[in-house]
C-alpha cells in the first residue's frame, strides 16, 4: 500500500514534493525520552525530508489561504462576469456589508459601474444608521457611480419626517411585517421594476446561516416571476470576505471598527460580542475574532429583540424569503361597488351630507386591508348603503382626528347626522361587514 501510494504522488507532484512532505523516518519527532522532551524547543515549524528544511506551517497556511482567496476572486469574477456581459440590465442591491463591498470592489475592477453594465440599487428604510447614508456617499465618490435610491412608496428620497407623516414613526414596533414590506420588500420591488431588471446580483452567501446554505452562484429568484439572481460569493465565508477587504484595502463600513460584523437598522442591530471588543481596525481584527467568524454567526447582531407574527425569531426581513413575489404596486377595489374617495374635501362632504355610509379607511399595502379584499367587495354588492374607500396612509391626520383610525383597516359608519361609528371588530366577512350596517339603522 505504501509503495502505491508513494507511485500516486509521484505522478501528482513528482519525486521532490513526496520528499518535501515526508518526515524523515529515521528522525522521529514522536519518540524521544523523557530529558530529550524537556530540552526540546516546540514551534510551528517540522523538519522535513533529506534536505533537512523547515517546513513553516504558518507560511504554509497563508500560501492556502492566498490559493483559496485566488480561486474565490476569480470565481466571483465569472459570476459577475456573466451577470453583466449575458443580461442587458444587471442590477446590485447593495446594503454595504462586508460582502457587498467586496462585489461593488470587483465590479468596479471589471469596469461595470463605469460602462453602466451594472447599476447599484440602495434601499433606504429610514431606519438605517446615520454612518451607512454616509458610508454610501464615500464609495460613490471613491468608485464613481451614482447608486439608485429607492425608499417608502409616495415619500421623497431621504424626506425621514415624510415618512413619519404617511407611516408613522413607530409602524416597525406596531407591525413589523407591514415595515418590512412598506421600508424594505415594496421599495425593493420597485427599485428592480424601475431600472428593468434582468438579473439581480446580491451577496448572500452559504456561510450566512441554514436558510441560505444552499444557495448556489446562479439562481431564478422569487421575485418579478424568473427573475435571475447572481450570487458572486455564495461560497465564501466571512473571514474569506474580511481576509479580501484587508488585501486590497477595500474601503468598507465604519461600523465594523465599532463592533458590528454586520449592519442593517439601526433600531435592531447590535455589535457582537455585545461589549465591542470584537472590531475590524485600519484592515486588521482585534479582539478574539471567532464570534465574527464562526458559522452563521455574521448576522447574529441583527433584527435583535424582533419576532414573526408566529413568534419564531426572525432572521430575514422579507427580500429573500417566499412570498417575496407579491407586488404592490396596485391599488384595492380597482372595480367593482367600492366607490372611490379621493380627497379630505370629498371625505368631508360624504360625512356632512346627511346620508348613511360605509367608509373602510385602508392602505394598499397592509395585508389585513389586502385580508379583507374580496368579503368587502362582497359586501358591497348587496349593500343597503353606498359604500367607500378612502386611502388612510396618505392623510393620516386627517382619518386619526375625524375617522376613528389609528390602524389600518378601520370601517366606519357615517349616520346622517354626521357623526362617525367605528366598526370595532377583527371579523371581517361579507355577513359581518352587512350585520353592522344593519346594526346602525
Amino acid at each position: 500500500m505504501k509503495a502505491y501510494a508513494a507511485a500516486v504522488a509521484t505522478v501528482l507532484f513528482g519525486a521532490s514534493a513526496i520528499s518535501a512532505f515526508a518526515p524523515t523516518a529515521s528522525k522521529s519527532i514522536t519518540t524521544r525520552s523523557t530529558n530529550s522532551i524537556a530540552n526540546t524547543q516546540f514551534s510551528s515549524a517540522l523538519r522535513m525530508a533529506d534536505d533537512e528544511k523547515i517546513f513553516d506551517q504558518e507560511a504554509f497556511i497563508a500560501e492556502s489561504k492566498e490559493m483559496r482567496l485566488k480561486h474565490l476572486e476569480e470565481q466571483a469574477m465569472f459570476a459577475l462576469k456573466i451577470a453583466c456581459e449575458n443580461y442587458g440590465n444587471a442590477v446590485f442591491p447593495n446594503a454595504m456589508i462586508a460582502g457587498d463591498v467586496v462585489i461593488t470592489h470587483l465590479l468596479h475592477r471589471m469596469g461595470y459601474l463605469k460602462d453602466g453594465k451594472a447599476t447599484i440599487m440602495v434601499v433606504d428604510t429610514f431606519h438605517l444608521f446615520p454612518e451607512t447614508m454616509e458610508f454610501l456617499r464615500e464609495i460613490e465618490e471613491f468608485y464613481g457611480f451614482k447608486a439608485e435610491v429607492f425608499c417608502a412608496e409616495g415619500v421623497p428620497v431621504g424626506d425621514k419626517d415624510a415618512y413619519d407623516k404617511k407611516y408613522g414613526a413607530n409602524l416597525w414596533k406596531e407591525d413589523i411585517e407591514q415595515y418590512d414590506k412598506v421600508c424594505k420588500v415594496e421599495p425593493f420591488q420597485r427599485g428592480l421594476k424601475t431600472l428593468n431588471t434582468d438579473c439581480m446580483i446580491n451577496g448572500r452567501t452559504r456561510w450566512q446561516g441554514f436558510e441560505r446554505a444552499w444557495i448556489d452562484q446562479f439562481e431564478n429568484a422569487p421575485i418579478g416571476g424568473g427573475l435571475a439572481k447572481c450570487n458572486p460569493i455564495a461560497y465564501w465565508t466571512l473571514e474569506d470576505t474580511f481576509d479580501y477587504i484587508a488585501k486590497y484595502e477595500v474601503p468598507h463600513h465604519p461600523l465594523h471598527a465599532k463592533g458590528y460584523p454586520s449592519i442593517g437598522d439601526a433600531k435592531d442591530t447590535i455589535p457582537i460580542p455585545e461589549d465591542g471588543s470584537t472590531k475590524f481596525v485600519n484592515f486588521k481584527f482585534e479582539g478574539d475574532k471567532t464570534p465574527w467568524l464562526d458559522y452563521a454567526c455574521e448576522r447574529k447582531g441583527r433584527f435583535v429583540g424582533l419576532a414573526n407574527k408566529d413568534g419564531s425569531t426572525k432572521t430575514e426581513c422579507g427580500i429573500h424569503v417566499a412570498g417575496a413575489e407579491r407586488t404592490f404596486d396596485r391599488d384595492l377595489w380597482e372595480e367593482g361597488a367600492v366607490k372611490n374617495i379621493a380627497s379630505v374635501d370629498e371625505a368631508k362632504d360624504i360625512i356632512s351630507s346627511g346620508k348613511d355610509a360605509i367608509v373602510a379607511v385602508y392602505a394598499p399595502w397592509c395585508q389585513f386591508c389586502q385580508g379583507m379584499e374580496d368579503e368587502f367587495a362582497k359586501y358591497a354588492e348587496s349593500a343597503g348603503v353606498p359604500v367607500y374607500k378612502f386611502r388612510g396612509d396618505e392623510e393620516r391626520e386627517f382619518v386619526q382626528a375625524n375617522m376613528n383610525t389609528e390602524s389600518f383597516p378601520t370601517v366606519n359608519f357615517i349616520k346622517a347626522d354626521g357623526s362617525v361609528v367605528k366598526y370595532d371588530s377583527e371579523a371581517r366577512s361579507a355577513d359581518d361587514f352587512a350585520n353592522f350596517e344593519k346594526s346602525m339603522a
